[in-house]
Order: structure tokens, then C-alpha cells, then sequence
């Protein structure tokens, strides 16, 4: 069962669910308390088998610039399915659900993706950003160069030129 609900609409015991999934999906990789910080704020889309949390991912709002104008951004966080449940097509229903709100919501969706991830997002249609990467940070504008070949994007309303520069908002931890 798929169900989509704002990180306000979770009781802190939902909520102590969905990191308890996260943790568990990315074992012996990086998921901290700044990558949990960024999952929150947004829509989260769920999904139960009975009544066992099997997968997860959160879309929230940032700011982006591009082609010299501001881009309101759905920006995906902390997809993950539970080991026991992969390759049943969770990530892609998961997605399914986030790329609607996207698409109705913002004017382009974004996200940071794992080598191993990425063949997912392509496969759904999501544009490797072949041009530049930038962040605003307190220090002004700074390149991420190290995110060049991680960063995808989801036209919806705005036309991106993925050749271009992308510069995102600051946040605390891994800006992309």
C-alpha cells in the first residue's frame, strides 16, 4: 500500500520508522543526521507491505538558479527500499509517486544519485546534468565540481538547459 503524507502529517513513531528503513537500506554507506535533516520538510512518499514500512522517499523544496533565473526545485531525498524487498519495483513506485508531485508542484525536480542509483532515475526518464554545478553558500557562490557527474534533474514546467550552470540553495552537510 502507497501512501503520500507531508513530514507534518508523521507522529514522531512514523517518523522513528522511516529512519529506522533508511538506516537499514543503507547500511555500511553514509546516511547521517544531516541526510536526515534534508529528507524532512517535504511530502514522503510510503509504502507498506501489511503493515511493515518496505519503502521510502521524500521530495522537498529548495531554491535553484538557472539560465540567470530562480527555479522552484522538488528535490528527492532518501529513496530506499528494505534489502529483503529489492528489485520488486518499490523504487520505481516510490518514484512514480514523487515525480507526480514534481510535476504538479515545482518546476523541476533534482536529485543526487549513487552510481548504483542512477541507472533507476535514468531509466524514469531523469536527465544527467552534463553542465556545471554550483552552490550559494555563506561564502557566496562556490563550484561543486565533485557533483557534476551525480546531479539529475526532471523538467516539468521550466526549460533546462542541462549543458548550462545549476547552482542550488545552501543547506548544512552534503549540498547536493
Amino acid at each position: 500500500m502507497m501512501a503520500l503524507l507531508r513530514t507534518a502529517q508523521l507522529d514522531a513513531g512514523a517518523l522513528a520508522e522511516v529512519r529506522r528503513l533508511l538506516d537499514a537500506a543503507f547500511r555500511g554507506e553514509r546516511f547521517g543526521d544531516d541526510d536526515w535533516r534534508h529528507a524532512l520538510g517535504g511530502v514522503h512518499a510510503l509504502v507498506r507491505n501489511d503493515s511493515r514500512l518496505v519503502a521510502h522517499g521524500a521530495l522537498v523544496p529548495r531554491s535553484f538558479l538557472h539560465a540567470g533565473r530562480p527555479l522552484r526545485v522538488g528535490y528527492v531525498e532518501a529513496v530506499a527500499v528494505h534489502p529483503a524487498e529489492r528489485r520488486r519495483g518499490l523504487g520505481s513506485a516510490v518514484m512514480a509517486e514523487l515525480e507526480d508531485v514534481v510535476r504538479r508542484e515545482y518546476d523541476a525536480g533534482a536529485l543526487s544519485a549513487t552510481e548504483d542509483g542512477a541507472a533507476l532515475y535514468r531509466a524514469r526518464g531523469w536527465l544527467r546534468w552534463q553542465g556545471t554545478a554550483w552552490a550559494l553558500t555563506p561564502a557566496g557562490r562556490i563550484r561543486t565540481a565533485e557533483d557534476d557527474d551525480a546531479v539529475f534533474v526532471l523538467p516539468a514546467v521550466a526549460e533546462l538547459d542541462v549543458t548550462g550552470e545549476l547552482t542550488c540553495d545552501w543547506r548544512t552537510g552534503d549540498l547536493w
